[in-house]
């Protein structure tokens, strides 16, 4: 896709999100997109504005500041790259799915939020590993600077290309788990392609997502594709748990129905 590079901003939590965004624009010649999702109040709201704001003041603040901050973030980082800014409505998760249609990528971060009594709701990331339809980059953890790239189990589809570039352009190792119940599909044509690229296959005991989290603790990312389909559940569950539990940051890349 040529589309800019979406990231999700709702406040400082975010910047590290902004900052790996306005990254990925830059490399790829591409704008940034900072989106902001406004879930909307069941109350009543007169026009404009929320009774309890009746100049609107506090509700401008806060939807300005956070965007106000990351447009500066990204700056510092990627000065030539262009920005935009959208504040839309409708649930985070949602509203960045639908983006994701148009995005060259999508990044987000991975904080999850307490719901009701206390209890953590699942992340955005965690929704959008299910979601999205285009790739997903959720930051998270560390990543370790000498560390491979993780591929789990996909060495043949829009995964293995997406670990391959980044382990070139990272200059480094690429790391394919495998379920010991299953037999390594052919690299050859993605060697050929990025013949720097020092290629490790190793089987892991099941073919879960705690095998990957594992893995992220020495890693400089972990890429896993998903379908996004009831057929592909194990591989979305094993999505969801690496962008809410991973080490270093995760890249879900949305696999082509067959």
């Amino acid at each position: 896709m040529s589309g800019p590079v979406v990231v999700g901003v709702d406040g400082s939590s975010s910047l590290a999100a902004v900052e790996a965004a306005a990254r990925e624009a830059e490399r790829l010649g591409t704008g940034l997109r900072l989106t902001h999702a406004l879930t909307c109040s069941s109350t009543y709201l007169p026009p404009g504005v929320p009774p309890w704001d009746r100049d609107g003041t506090a509700t401008r603040v806060r939807l300005t500041e956070p965007l106000t901050e990351a447009r500066r973030a990204a700056r510092r980082i990627a000065p030539g790259v262009a920005v935009t800014q959208d504040v839309l409505i409708g649930e985070p998760s949602v509203v960045l799915e639908s983006q994701s249609r148009t995005a060259s990528l999508t990044v987000v971060g991975s904080a999850r939020v307490a719901g009701v009594g206390g209890r953590l709701r699942p992340s955005v990331a965690g929704r959008l590993a299910a979601r999205s339809r285009g790739p997903l980059l959720v930051i998270r953890g560390r990543s370790a600077p000498d560390g491979p790239v993780v591929l789990g189990d996909d060495t043949s589809g829009e995964a293995a290309e997406f670990a391959f570039s980044e382990a070139t352009r990272r200059a480094a190792d690429l790391v394919v788990l495998h379920p010991r119940t299953r037999t390594a599909r052919s690299l050859s044509a993605l060697r050929k392609k990025h013949p720097h690229v020092v290629v490790h296959e190793r089987r892991t005991s099941s073919w879960t997502g705690h095998a990957l989290v594992e893995a992220s603790g020495t890693a400089q990312l972990v890429v896993i594709g998903a379908r996004h389909s009831v057929a592909d559940t194990l591989r979305i569950s094993a999505a969801r748990i690496l962008v809410d539990h991973a080490h270093c940051p995760v890249a879900v890349i949305p696999l082509r129905q067959t």
